[in-house]
């Protein structure tokens, strides 16, 4: 779950990290209002969208940049009244933009110098890691391209935490000056502290700010949290903004399947996530492209697989779609099933290959060839990916097949 960066400087402030003034706001009236409570200093304005890049981005009205500088109140309302309820397009939305619901009114800070810093998972080591550079207020992915060499990589022990000593090596690594260590020492260890203490997967402060008073401030911050642990966290969830979210993902949630859009033509329906990630892996091989990633998981119901269906066809580009099911705890049979009930409840039209094997699945397979329906039957998984690729191929060539 991703949350927006007011939210994240809420967070922050609860755990001692040092952020700057602001609230949000969702009219430019607000907005104004916000900017008087703030007081006579400088500004910014920032569209608030789970997505990076806001600065460089364009509304598609043609106002340009979703983070502004302003001087007044008087600014401030106008600025905002060009982002709210304006579509968004930045390099990582798309084109088809996000619109904006929210602006940011914060107080602005005079940058001496910006700093990227960020802890994650390391899933090779089981640890916290902290990722670090001189080099702020860019994507990390470009200053690995370019200067490797200026990232700092610290793990942490996840039973003894963030150690003082890693702290004041972090410092010296991003070249703070020796009176600003103590500040952001005590910065680094509350990021650490809000990283353990809410179950995020990811913090990360970009840019994290000296400014020209010598102050540390985390400027921009993005969380994300593990999805498994937010039952802890009720705070949290109910921070989620399901505007920002895909329609389909929502829905896949609320009926308790793992879906994720992706951009191919070739639909997946798949019991267990190891598989549904082979089971792309191997439609790209053999030429296709696949257009979602859904794990049923290990105990689907009927109506869930008849739920699975409803999201697969909604995708427009979808021109076939591959049903893998290895049944162990999940029984051939009963997918089976959910298959025929779910084609004729959707009244599915375009290809649909099927590839079972595990528990009753010669029964399921019964069930399938009884049913009358079209099916394109697979003996293995190799089998099922050049099948979909062919039937997806043929479908876009013949849109008007059944």
């Amino acid at each position: 779950m991703n949350i927006h960066e007011y939210q994240a400087k809420e967070l922050l402030e609860k755990f001692g990290v040092a952020t700057t003034r602001g609230k949000v706001a969702s009219t430019p009236e607000e907005a104004e209002q916000i900017a008087h409570e703030i007081g006579n200093v400088d500004l910014v304005v920032k569209a608030q969208i789970h997505a990076g890049g806001r600065g460089k981005g364009a509304f598609t009205n043609g106002f340009k940049g979703g983070v502004h500088l302003v001087k007044s109140p008087d600014e401030v309302r106008d600025v905002a009244a060009k982002m709210l309820g304006q579509t968004l397009v930045t390099h990582q939305t798309g084109p088809q933009g996000r619109i904006v619901n929210r602006v940011l009114v914060a107080e602005a800070a005079e940058i001496a110098r910006e700093i990227y810093f960020a802890i994650l998972l390391d899933r090779a080591t089981a640890t916290p890691l902290i990722i670090a550079s001189t080099e702020g207020g860019v994507e990390i992915e470009t200053i690995a391209a370019k200067s490797p060499e200026r990232i700092s990589r610290e793990h942490v022990d996840p039973l003894a935490g963030l150690q003082p000593f890693q702290t004041r090596k972090l410092a010296k690594q991003l070249a703070f000056e020796p009176s600003q260590t103590k500040a952001a020492s005590k910065l680094f260890d509350g990021l650490f502290r809000t990283f353990i203490g809410l179950d995020c997967s990811m913090v990360e402060v970009n840019p994290l700010v000296v400014t020209t008073k010598g102050d540390v401030l985390a400027l921009d911050a993005k969380f994300n949290f593990d999805d498994n642990a937010l039952y802890r966290h009720p705070e949290i969830a109910a921070m989620r903004d399901i505007a920002e979210e895909d329609p389909r993902e929502i829905t896949a949630s609320k009926h308790g399947l793992n879906y994720i859009g992706l951009d191919g033509n070739i639909a997946c329906l798949v019991n267990g996530a190891g598989l549904a990630m082979a089971t792309m892996d191997i439609i790209k091989f053999y030429g296709g492209s696949p257009a979602n990633f859904l794990d049923v998981g290990g105990g689907a119901t009927e109506e869930q697989v008849t739920e699975a269906f409803k999201i697969l066809i909604a995708d427009k580009n979808v021109k076939a779609i591959l049903v893998n099911i290895f049944g162990g705890i999940m029984k051939c049979d009963v997918i089976a099933q959910g298959i025929i009930n779910a084609a004729k409840t959707v009244r599915l039209s375009m290809p649909l290959v099927v590839r079972l094997e595990g528990t009753n699945v010669e029964a399921g397979k019964k069930l399938i060839a009884d049913s009358g329906m079209a099916v394109i039957a697979a003996d293995d998984l190799a089998d099922a990916a050049k099948k979909a690729v062919e039937a997806a191929s043929s479908k876009s060539q013949n849109p008007s097949s059944k």
